[in-house]
């Protein structure tokens, strides 16, 4: 489970409704995984995704092994990534790897016999943030198709960005991005959508698209993809949401984000009805939950 275009419409239907009734165990849990192990591979810092990941295997039955940094493992001492994914293969029923690089998830899927998932590598996939992304779209608007999306902030280097576009390119939506002209997605991940007849309106300011949006996507500007500080300079704190912002919103309109929040997203719109990146993210664990049982059952 690498990057979203390994994925179908109806794989995601499924998804979503085995999500659905997870959710009535996100507490009591279930015992369907008992005996099973999930390998937490993060060499990168994660909160949301590891925790969600963590619980969902719990709360399914499972045990959980793993690190949550390379600090304190033999990586340390110079052991290689190949060698650290075989040693976990041997250890485990399924293998969540998160790592700065891109193309880490899917060199780790070809040298272990176990499932591999990808729980976000370089700048380019998060999967499983993306079925939750359009999870709480389905759940928070009753459907995906017919509905206008605004997908604003740092659209270049956020991989959530490349793989929600990718995502939402088995739907029937329209997409405004709305960025600086520099932070537009790749011209790969572009032409890839487009080919599949996902529709794109480019924006620089928000007021320009937001009556018409029905869900609007928030990124952070990630300082930490940027190669050169300057360019990160001239972005800092732009394409920041407020309430005051919100206003000529569409009254049923949802904002997400996929967190951490920075300073793009003022503490004020969590008071407003639009607000719904908390819900998004406690909607992880019965999606993760969805997909650890249906790879695991």
């Amino acid at each position: 489970m690498v990057s979203m275009r390994d994925f179908s419409r109806g794989d995601l239907e499924v998804l979503f409704e085995r999500a659905r009734e997870m959710e009535r165990y996100t507490r009591s849990g279930l015992d369907v995984l008992r005996g099973r192990v999930m390998a937490v591979a993060f060499f990168e810092p994660s909160t949301r995704t590891r925790l969600s990941f963590e619980t969902a295997m719990k709360r399914l039955g499972g045990e959980v092994v793993g690190f949550s940094s390379a600090e304190g493992t033999s990586v340390e001492k110079g052991e290689t990534f190949s060698d650290t994914i075989r040693m976990l293969d041997a250890y485990a029923d399924v293998i969540v790897v998160r790592h700065r690089l891109e193309g880490a998830a899917r060199l780790a899927a070809e040298i272990a016999q176990s499932p591999v998932v990808n729980a976000g590598d370089g700048s380019f996939n998060h999967p499983t943030q993306a079925m939750l992304d359009l999870y709480t779209i389905w759940r928070e608007k009753g459907r995906i198709d017919g509905l206008k999306i605004g997908i604003m902030g740092d659209l270049k280097y956020a991989r959530t960005v490349n793989s929600l576009l990718e995502g939402l390119s088995l739907f029937d939506v329209e997409i405004a991005l709305i960025s600086p002209e520099f932070l537009r997605p790749r011209q790969e991940t572009l032409d890839y959508v487009q080919s599949r007849g996902l529709r794109l309106r480019a924006y620089t300011r928000l007021e320009e698209a937001l009556g018409e949006l029905d869900v609007l996507y928030v990124v952070r500007i990630q300082k930490e993809r940027f190669l050169d500080p300057l360019e990160f300079e001239r972005v800092k704190g732009s394409y920041k949401l407020t309430a005051e912002s919100l206003r000529g919103a569409k009254d049923d309109l949802i904002v997400l984000h996929p967190l951490p929040r920075v300073d793009e997203l003022d503490a004020s719109v969590d008071r407003t009805r639009h607000a719904a990146y908390f819900r998004q993210a406690a909607y992880g664990v019965p999606l993760r939950m969805a997909l650890l049982s249906l790879v695991l059952s």
